[in-house]
C-alpha cells in the first residue's frame, strides 16, 4: 500500500514537473511573439556595431532620420579596418559590419557564415582614393616602387588591392611586387608619414587628401577610379544564423541603410553635412566635426545600395588570378542578397 502511495505521488510529481515546463515553455513563446508584435514584429530591436571617429555611417545616418525604428543601434567602439570590422561580426560581438568586397570574398572562401546585404561605400568622381609622392620624389612608375615602402590603413582590403592591381596592370611580376612593402599606417598620420619620409608613398581620401592637397607638395601616382572607374566597394554583411533567426529585423536594417543612402544622395550636400554635424555632437564622443565638411558624395553606384554582380565576380576572379581561390571554388554572382533592399524591384 505504502509502495503505491509512493509510486502515486511520484507519478503525480513529474506530471506537475511537465506540466509547469509545458506552460512554462507556451509562456515564453507567447512573451516572444507579444514582444515581436509591441515592436513591430522585429525578432530584435537592438544591433551592435562599429563606428568611425569623426564619421557618421549609414546605419547611424538611418537612425537619426528615423528609418530603423523601432530597431536602435548599440556602439560598442571605433574600428579603421574592414576586416576587423567583419571578423567581429563572424565572432558574434558585434551584430553587422562592413569591409570591401574584396576582403568578404576571401572571409566567404574561408566558410565564414556571412551575406552581404547592401553596399556602403564605393568610388565615384567626387568620392576616390589616390596614392601620393612627395613632389620631386624619384618615384614616377610602378616599376620605381619596387624595394619601396607604401602606407595603408589595414593588410588584405581595398587599397592592397588596389595597389597589386596596378602593380600587376603595369607589368610587375610576382616576384617584383613582392618587393613592394605595404606598411600599416592609422589614416590620420598617412600624409604625416610621407612627409618625414618614412615610406615613400601614401594612401590618401576624402577629407585627409584634400586637407594633404591644400598644404601642397604632393600628387598621386595613381588613383583607384582610374583603375576600376565608377563602382561600389564594399559591403554590411549579416552572419546567416542572424538572418535565418530575425529575417524582420535584418529586412528593416536593410531598408533603413537603403533609404539613408537615397536620402544623402538626393539631398542637398550642406544639409547632409549639417546632419553629419548634429549626429556626432550629439552623440557624445568628443569628436571633431571638421572631417565631415569635406562630404562630397555617397560613392555608391547602385540604388539604396543594391549590390551588382560585378562588385563581387571582379575580386572572385582576381583572387583566382592571385592564386588565393581555385577557379569554380566561389561564384560571385551567389554570395550576396539584395532580397532585402526596397529598391530591387524597382531596379527590375
Amino acid at each position: 500500500m505504502v509502495n503505491r502511495i509512493r509510486k502515486f505521488a511520484s507519478t503525480a510529481l513529474a506530471l506537475i514537473a511537465a506540466s509547469s515546463l509545458l506552460l512554462s515553455a507556451c509562456g515564453k513563446e507567447e512573451t516572444s511573439k507579444a514582444s515581436a508584435a509591441n515592436n513591430g514584429g522585429l525578432e530584435v530591436t537592438e544591433l551592435r556595431y562599429q563606428g568611425s571617429v569623426g564619421a557618421v555611417t549609414f546605419p547611424e545616418l538611418a537612425e537619426d532620420l528615423g528609418y530603423l525604428a523601432p530597431l536602435k543601434l548599440k556602439f560598442i567602439g571605433n574600428t579603421i579596418s574592414g576586416p576587423q570590422d567583419i571578423q567581429s561580426v563572424v565572432t558574434g560581438d558585434t551584430d553587422f559590419g562592413g569591409a570591401f568586397n574584396g576582403a568578404i570574398v576571401k572571409l566567404l572562401a574561408a566558410k565564414a557564415p556571412i551575406t552581404p546585404v547592401v553596399s556602403y561605400y564605393g568610388v565615384d568622381d567626387n568620392t576616390w582614393t589616390g596614392y601620393y609622392v612627395l613632389d620631386g620624389s624619384p618615384i614616377k612608375t610602378a616599376k620605381d616602387l619596387i624595394g619601396k615602402k607604401i602606407a595603408v590603413n589595414t593588410l588584405g582590403a581595398h587599397h592592397e588591392f588596389v595597389i597589386k592591381e596596378y602593380l600587376h596592370r603595369e607589368g610587375l611580376t610576382p616576384e617584383e611586387i613582392k618587393q613592394v612593402t605595404l606598411v600599416v599606417v592609422p589614416p590620420v598620420t598617412g600624409e604625416q608619414t610621407l612627409r618625414a619620409n618614412q615610406v615613400d608613398v601614401a594612401t590618401l581620401g576624402g577629407v585627409l587628401r584634400d586637407k594633404a592637397l591644400e598644404r601642397g607638395g604632393i600628387h598621386p601616382l595613381f588613383r583607384d577610379i582610374d583603375l576600376f572607374g565608377t563602382f561600389s566597394a564594399g559591403s554590411y554583411v549579416l552572419t546567416n544564423k542572424f538572418i535565418k533567426e530575425n529575417p524582420n529585423a535584418a529586412r528593416k536594417f536593410v531598408e533603413g541603410v537603403a533609404k539613408a543612402i537615397e536620402w544623402a544622395r538626393t539631398t542637398p550636400r550642406d544639409e547632409v553635412i549639417a546632419r553629419y554635424e548634429k549626429i556626432i555632437n550629439n552623440r557624445g564622443r568628443k569628436e571633431d566635426t571638421k572631417t565631415v565638411q569635406f562630404w562630397k558624395s555617397t560613392g555608391i553606384a547602385g540604388k539604396g545600395g543594391l549590390i551588382n554582380d560585378s562588385e563581387f565576380t571582379t575580386w572572385v576572379d582576381w583572387l583566382v588570378k592571385e592564386g588565393t581561390l581555385k577557379e569554380g571554388e566561389l561564384n560571385g554572382k551567389e554570395l550576396f542578397s539584395n532580397e532585402f533592399n526596397p529598391y530591387l524591384n524597382e531596379a527590375k
